[in-house]
């Protein structure tokens, strides 16, 4: 039993570096949502602007976020005056394009919080760290905010139309955000797999809430420099790895020591396929679960 729990154990360390490249590009992205409070009854579109004029030497801003039907579909008229609103030493991400690095975005709103507020989502290697809101209606009414600074890998920012006015939520809690969308879908997924290895008890439900606490906010404080501060690629890939080890063998340490009711290699095999299927699954849940957070935010 002891030898399948280490070959078990090996294999999904090796699974873990054998999917570092495929899962390079899967890891959280920069992203920017921004909410709209008192939003126009009219038709409006909602962009962000970079720095720097447009020279059309860049990633087609429209064609990247849209299909060619829903570019067709696009209000020309509208599209055109948010161009023309766009001032002199910037340029807009969607409108026009991105320079240096592809990004998507919603002109119009896809996505409502649950308060019915619209919601713009930017997202992808393009999107700026200083950065400008640029609103225009259908009626010409518009809006542009001031240089706001994205200081957050995946951050937020609120329009109140009828005031004017942006707000933008402080770095703690920007990040309370990230580590929230990064824990929820570890706890779902490792409780799930604690009641599949029939480890469900009182004891082991206290070991695994401490546990997974220390261990995440561990692994949170290790990658908050360089993913949550500068932004992620293939370096991400290159810490995570090793740092789901560590995790790894720290989990199957206390479970050894201290669950309840099964035995030491059972409580092995239980910390390596939780944390196998936490690591894998976290790259396809994780943005999804932080823009669900922002919404509710």
């Amino acid at each position: 039993m002891k030898r399948s729990v280490r070959t078990l154990m090996l294999l999904c360390l090796t699974a873990a570096l054998l999917t570092v490249t495929a899962f390079a590009d899967m890891g959280p992205k920069p992203q920017l949502v921004v909410r709209v409070k008192n939003a126009p009854a009219e038709p409006y579109y909602l962009d962000i602007l970079a720095e720097g004029d447009y020279d059309g030497d860049g990633f087609d801003g429209v064609r990247w976020s849209y299909n060619g039907t829903e570019a067709a579909a696009l209000d020309e008229a509208l599209l055109t005056a948010l161009r023309a609103a766009i001032p002199e030493g910037w340029h807009g991400c969607v409108s026009q394009g991105s320079a240096g690095a592809p990004m998507w975005g919603d002109l119009y709103p896809e996505e409502w919080d649950g308060d019915g507020n619209p919601l713009h989502t930017f997202g992808y290697h393009g999107v700026p760290r200083t950065y400008r809101i640029l609103m225009v209606t259908a009626s010409g009414e518009t809006y542009l905010s001031g240089v706001l600074q994205r200081q957050a890998l995946q951050c937020s920012a609120t329009v109140d139309w009828a005031a004017r006015a942006v707000t933008t939520p402080s770095l703690v809690w920007a990040c309370a955000l990230q580590f929230l969308s990064t824990l929820l879908p570890t706890l779902a997924l490792e409780l799930a797999l604690l009641a599949a290895f029939r480890l469900w008890n009182r004891r082991n439900l206290l070991v695994f809430a401490l546990t997974n606490l220390a261990t995440q906010g561990a692994l949170w404080l290790f990658l908050a420099v360089s993913v949550v501060r500068t932004g992620a690629g293939f370096g991400y890939a290159l810490l995570l790895v090793p740092a789901e080890a560590v995790i790894l063998l720290a989990e199957a340490a206390v479970y050894r020591r201290f669950f309840a009711g099964c035995t030491p290699a059972r409580a092995t095999g239980y910390a390596a396929a939780a944390n196998l299927c936490s690591a894998l699954a976290g790259y396809a849940i994780m943005e999804p679960v932080w823009r669900f957070v922002v919404s509710i935010s």
